[in-house]
């Protein structure tokens, strides 16, 4: 087996071993069947000796003359690894620290004052009468898609979002998905890439979804969102460059910041500044309202809502506030209704996904920056291997 070969299955080796440490670690694995096997052999590895591994493999990757942009990746994954692993080994970072060494970017406080900017504009966007939050939650309920038709709307949004997808990148013939419903999860939907350019993608359908918001996510997880940006790499990168590394997605790693930015820039890319106009016409033989003008101006507030979470977390985690004073500062500045604000407190608090909350708002701000508007820009983002440090230079 050649260096780059061999690295890259000993890269593979540590995620799936760190895996069994912390659930969810591995986002999605398609990779050679017969390592998955072999890390499901024996009791777990050691942390210490998983930290060791991972500070053997920054050696390697340094030593072995890889191709200078995916040595920059890898090392970039390989010392979100030992932050892993050193923290399971009795390694005590702050949580921003933490952030800062899985994720490559500083998680900075927001001021408040954003948020007032973005009440200030629900306030104009919304139909008068009653407090902010009471507007905010009438205006959600008037639109809710009935868990009945959530499947049915959301193939339907797929749909169109495909086709624009496809003026941007080339998808395979045979790539597709397919959707469930969960119950009882921490996140609001998820896409779990099966490889073959398929993706599973599960909605929660225990959580208020809106139709707007029905939109942003099936962008978001399908097209051309993390779905279209595995597809893309598996095609790209796996089986025409044979870079095995891009058969595994860790969730504590700088590749999921990059992963999540483009998502949640992939509405707009797709169909642009003014979206809802399309989508509600898709949807409008389910019998369910869009409020298309109203979404525009409301989701121009969200949008300067998005790090109310990231400083939940960093009050809950580097602050050591309580959690019910977390909770109140979630349902004060988000104005979301009351299962929404849970979920939110939910999602910081899980072992797993404290730290992740950052590759959100701070994946966006990196990958904005890059794109700048070029749609080409954001067809590299989705087929090359880049790094946030890689965003933030450029």
């Amino acid at each position: 087996m050649n260096a780059p070969q061999d690295i890259a299955h000993d890269y593979i080796r540590l995620g799936l071993a760190l895996d069994r440490h912390v659930d969810g670690f591995v986002d999605a694995y398609f990779g050679p069947e017969e390592l998955r096997e072999e890390a499901r052999q024996g009791p777990p590895s050691e942390p210490a000796r998983l930290a060791e591994n991972a500070d053997r493999l920054l050696e390697r990757v340094a030593a072995d003359g890889l191709d200078p942009q995916r040595a920059r990746w890898l090392t970039a994954q390989l010392s979100a690894c030992r932050t892993v692993a050193g923290r399971l080994a009795g390694e005590a970072p702050t949580w921003e620290e933490e952030v800062e060494r899985c994720f490559g970017v500083r998680p900075a406080r927001v001021s408040e004052e954003r948020f007032r900017e973005a009440h200030a504009l629900l306030d104009e966007a919304l139909p008068p009468g009653g407090s902010l939050r009471d507007r905010y939650a009438a205006w959600i309920d008037a639109q809710l898609v009935p868990p009945e038709r959530l499947t049915e709307a959301a193939e339907r949004v797929a749909g169109l979002l495909r086709d624009a997808t496809r003026e941007l990148v080339d998808l395979p013939v045979e790539e597709g998905f397919d959707l469930e419903l969960a119950e009882d999860v921490p996140w609001l939907a998820f896409n779990f890439y099966l490889g073959g350019f398929r993706s599973r993608v599960a909605l929660n359908r225990g959580r208020p979804i809106w139709a707007p918001w029905l939109v942003d996510v099936v962008a978001h997880e399908l097209y051309p969102g993390h779905h279209t940006e595995r597809v893309v790499k598996e095609r790209l990168l796996v089986r025409e460059r044979g870079f095995l590394e891009e058969t595994i997605v860790l969730a504590l790693a700088p590749q999921a910041l990059v992963m999540e930015g483009i998502a949640m820039l992939a509405l707009e890319t797709a169909l642009g500044d003014e979206p809802h106009e399309a989508a509600a016409e898709r949807l409008r033989p389910l019998g369910f309202r869009y409020d298309v003008e109203g979404s525009a101006r409301v989701q121009r507030a969200e949008a300067l809502l998005e790090e109310v979470g990231l400083n939940a977390a960093r009050m809950l985690h580097q602050d050591g506030r309580p959690v019910e004073e977390v909770r109140e500062y979630v349902a004060t500045w988000s104005v979301k209704p009351a299962a929404v604000v849970d979920h939110i407190v939910e999602f910081v608090r899980d072992p797993t996904w404290r730290t992740y909350i950052a590759t959100y708002s701070r994946g966006l701000t990196l990958c904005r920056r890059y794109v700048n508007g070029s749609r080409e820009r954001f067809a590299t983002l989705l087929s090359e291997q880049l790094t946030p440090a890689e965003l933030e230079a450029d």
